[in-house]
Parts: structure tokens; C-alpha cells; sequence
């Protein structure tokens, strides 16, 4: 009889482009999200929280900069033959939730989202195929109020995370502008109006020059390798040069330069009114250019907005891992989009919102020292005498109960060093201890671990003797004790 061959065990690996968060990484992400969630309820906005799920036809073209067919999201066919993707982002899920219920919601509707979102793209260093976002919109508004009221909300929840004033600047831009540009241009191909805004979008590696370059017959880059421009004629590409070197020492002199660049232009003029609007609207709240400015270096996948975009910038500086001091970056950006639910109800529906890409923003929180550090575990109650596993329990409860987060050691009790071992790598600041001697004169050891390990690292016999690291109390005294270790600790 032909042996029977052993199915091969799976190997315990993540999926590539995917990661594990444990213990401390989901807490900081939840605190942070719950004082973002703080100040988005109080702008007035409500809480949404819609399907991982949608349909590929409610999803549309994916990725602003994606136009294959399933390109980009991970997506499967149901047991009826329909496509069904996990969403890429949380502005897609949000036009179909107002298409679909716009009936039953006011107008207009201020929602904010948080959670994961799925893109099926190639995976590199820190960058991965499940990450969270962190989003707030306003669908139904066609002021520009509400571009305004975002940016200023993205200001105050970079302030409510630690990032101080000096530290931040959100920069604000209007695709209205470059549409204005290319009038200005002559330009009025979509191919070719789709190559000038790349060429922009590569501004701020090649500089003014290489732009010129791009924009006319071509230029050599890094590597010696010769790229094809786009064959504009010299005359042509002053209005994007003038629109990129327009950025002036005021939001007033910025202004009027942008002007200039989109000459009679009518969109471009109707872009710069809206920026001073959205300026005047902000300076009237306390939101100077300090904080929140006119930046027309600002162009975040123009192709996908259609008026004011922005972009939240991190603008201290960190060591690579070379060593090289450089700028954070961008942890936040976002716009105006009003074609959106109108792929649902054939109608114009104005909508403007922000994304904050959650994972940056930990990191840089971690720079600054706002979040990180050593991770303080739960109190320990040892397990001296197994039949006794009650008399443990009560002790945790009451812990608890007091609002000390505590728990039983849960492994086998056999070896006593074996859980003190336990609670070192659960990062334990106290392990409370009661053998048998103890349950019968009512007492009960309580060890500070965190000044153990302190002066067994760095003290003499004489200092263990001035600092006793464990202590013998009264049963009934459990609670109050170690609450005042945990306080002198902290």
C-alpha cells in the first residue's frame, strides 16, 4: 500500500506588502485617531464607517493615476458573476454612501472616516499594500468655505497631536490655476495637457530648468538617459515657469504673480480669486501664513481634483539612514472633487475633503518624541500555590476594580522564576507575590520591578539597602501600595 504523503505544513509568514501591528503600535494609532476623531466632531463633522467591500463598478477608475481595468485594487468575482473589490481609499466608498442615502442625509453632509484601505500595487520600504487612512469631507458645499474650514481643521489636528506651530505648514494650491496655465498655453489636447502636468509634477527634482527642458525638446537626466519632451515651443512654456516661480514673500504677492501667469485666462482667474477667498477666510480666524499659505508648487494628483488642493508638510528635520539631515514631508493632502457622486446621480455634486496618511504621522510623532518610548505592562499577581488559583483572581479584581490594569500569571506556576522572567518581557512595572507563609499572616509581597532592574543594573549592596525594591504590606493594603509604586514610577 503506497504511503500516504504528508500534506506540507504552511509557513508562518506575513503576506508580501503586508505587516503585523502588535501591542503598543495599535495603542498609539488609537489614541492618536481618537484626538483627531476629537477635533473633526468638533468642526461639526459625524462619524461613517462604510463596507471594506464595494463594487467595482461603484469604485470606478482606480487611483487617481491608475486607468487599467482591476489595476491596483484586489479584486474577485462573487457567486454572481459581479466584481467586488476591497476599497482603495475612503473618498470612493464615500461618493456611493451619498449617492445611495442622500435622501435621508443633510446637505450638505460632514462625515469623517478612519480605518484600512487595500491597494494592490507593488510593495517597497515603507510602503505597504494595507495601510490606514484618516478622512474628513464635506459633500454639498460649493464655497470655498469649506475648502478653508478644512485646512484649518488640518491645522488644529496637527496641533492637538504635538506637532507645534513652526513645525507644520499646510500649503494650498487650485487646479483651476493650471487650467488657466495651459489656456494661457494654447494647450488644449488632453494628451498633451496630461504631459505638462506631469513635467510640473516633477518641479520640485529637476528644478526650473529641467522644466524648461521637459517642456521643450527633451533632457538628459541623473543616469545619462536622454527623455523625450513635450515639444512645446519656448514661448509656450513661460506661463508654467511663471506659475512655478510665482511664489512670492506674501499670500499678496503670490497672488498677484499667479495673475500674471494665467493672464486672461478666465478658470485661471476665477482659481486665483478663490485662493484669496480661502486666505482672507483664513486670516479671519487666526490662520496666517505661518501656518496655512498659497504654495503653487502644491499639485497632488491634479488630474483627480477639480478646484483647491492642499498639502500637509512636516518642515523639521530628521537624520536618513545615511545619516543626512532632511525634511520630514507630507503627512496630510487633499481637495476639491465635485465629479465624483456625479458618476451616481449624473448630477454636480460639490465635495472638497482631506486625508491624513496615519502611519507618516505616528512616524513623525516617534521623531518628536510625542509618542514611543518604553511600553509600561500590566501588574502581575505570581502564582505561588496552584490550588490557590481563587484567592489570585480576587487579588487581580480588585486590582482591576481600582482601575489598575492587572492580570493572573497564567503559564505553569512550577517554576517561580520563570514568571518573573514572564513579566520582564510583558514590560510588567510590578508582580505581586503571596505563598503560603503569607496567606497565613495575612500579608502579601509586592515587588517594584521597574526600581529592581534599575539598581541590580547600576547599584551597590549599600543602595539595595537605602532603596528596598519589594515590600511587605497588609492584604487589605494591596491596591493603595501598588498605586503608590505605578504614581512614583510615573
Amino acid at each position: 500500500m503506497a504511503k500516504v504523503k504528508k500534506a506540507p505544513r504552511p509557513k508562518a509568514q506575513t503576506p508580501k506588502g503586508f505587516r503585523d501591528y502588535f501591542g503598543h503600535e495599535v495603542r498609539e494609532r488609537t489614541e492618536m485617531l481618537s484626538k483627531i476623531a476629537g477635533v473633526y466632531h468638533r468642526y461639526g463633522f459625524e462619524a461613517l464607517e462604510s463596507s471594506a467591500v464595494e463594487t467595482v463598478e461603484a469604485l470606478g477608475k482606480f487611483l487617481p493615476d491608475v486607468d487599467r481595468p482591476n489595476e491596483g485594487v484586489f479584486a474577485w468575482q462573487d457567486e454572481d458573476d459581479n466584481w467586488m473589490a476591497l476599497r482603495y481609499d475612503l473618498t470612493a466608498p464615500l461618493a456611493r454612501v451619498y449617492a445611495e442615502h442622500r435622501n435621508d442625509l443633510p446637505l450638505p453632509y460632514r462625515r469623517f472616516a478612519m480605518g484600512p484601505v487595500w491597494r494592490n500595487e507593488k510593495p517597497g520600504p515603507g510602503r505597504y499594500r494595507q495601510f490606514y487612512q484618516c478622512d474628513a469631507d464635506t459633500v454639498g458645499a460649493a464655497s470655498v468655505a469649506a475648502d478653508a474650514e478644512i485646512c484649518a481643521m488640518l491645522a488644529d489636528c496637527l496641533e492637538e497631536l504635538g506637532i507645534p506651530r513652526g513645525d507644520y505648514l499646510i500649503r494650498v494650491n487650485n487646479r483651476k490655476v493650471l487650467n488657466g496655465v495651459l489656456q494661457a498655453m494654447g494647450v488644449t489636447e488632453e494628451e498633451q495637457a496630461a504631459a505638462v502636468l506631469r513635467t510640473i509634477d516633477k518641479f520640485d527634482k529637476v528644478g526650473e530648468s529641467g522644466v524648461r527642458e521637459l517642456l521643450g525638446k527633451g533632457r538628459l537626466d541623473a543616469s545619462g538617459a536622454y527623455i523625450d519632451g513635450v515639444g512645446l515651443a519656448p514661448e509656450q512654456a513661460e506661463p508654467v515657469l511663471a506659475f512655478l516661480t510665482s511664489k512670492g514673500a506674501t499670500n499678496g504677492e503670490t497672488l498677484a504673480n499667479l495673475r500674471n501667469a494665467v493672464g486672461d485666462a478666465p478658470i485661471g482667474a476665477e482659481g486665483v480669486d478663490e485662493l484669496a477667498e480661502i486666505a482672507d477666510l483664513l486670516a479671519a480666524q487666526g490662520y496666517g501664513p505661518d501656518r496655512i499659505v498659497i504654495d503653487p508648487s502644491v499639485v497632488r494628483g491634479l488630474g483627480y481634483y477639480t478646484g483647491p488642493v492642499f498639502e500637509a508638510e512636516l518642515t523639521f528635520e530628521i537624520l536618513d539612514e545615511k545619516g543626512r539631515k532632511r525634511q520630514f514631508g507630507s503627512v496630510a493632502g487633499g481637495g476639491r472633487y465635485d465629479d465624483l457622486v456625479k458618476r451616481f446621480t449624473g448630477q454636480v455634486v460639490p465635495a472638497t475633503g482631506v486625508s491624513i496618511g496615519v502611519d507618516r504621522l505616528l512616524a513623525a510623532l516617534r521623531e518628536k518624541g510625542r509618542v514611543g518610548g518604553s511600553e509600561t505592562g500590566p501588574v502581575v499577581v505570581t502564582v505561588m500555590d496552584r490550588d490557590r488559583m481563587a484567592d489570585y483572581q480576587a487579588m487581580v479584581a480588585e486590582l482591576r476594580q481600582a482601575g489598575i490594569r492587572a492580570e493572573v500569571y497564567l503559564g505553569n506556576p512550577k517554576n517561580f522564576g520563570n514568571q518573573l522572567k514572564y513579566a520582564d518581557k510583558r514590560h510588567s512595572p510590578v508582580a505581586v507575590i503571596e505563598g503560603g507563609d503569607e496567606k497565613a499572616r495575612g500579608v502579601v509581597q509586592i515587588k517594584d520591578l521597574i526600581l529592581g532592574a534599575k539598581i541590580a543594573e547600576n547599584a551597590s549592596l549599600e543602595e539595595w539597602k537605602e532603596r528596598p525594591s519589594q515590600y511587605e504590606v497588609a492584604r487589605g493594603d494591596l491596591v493603595a501600595k501598588v498605586r503608590e509604586i505605578l504614581e512614583g514610577q510615573a
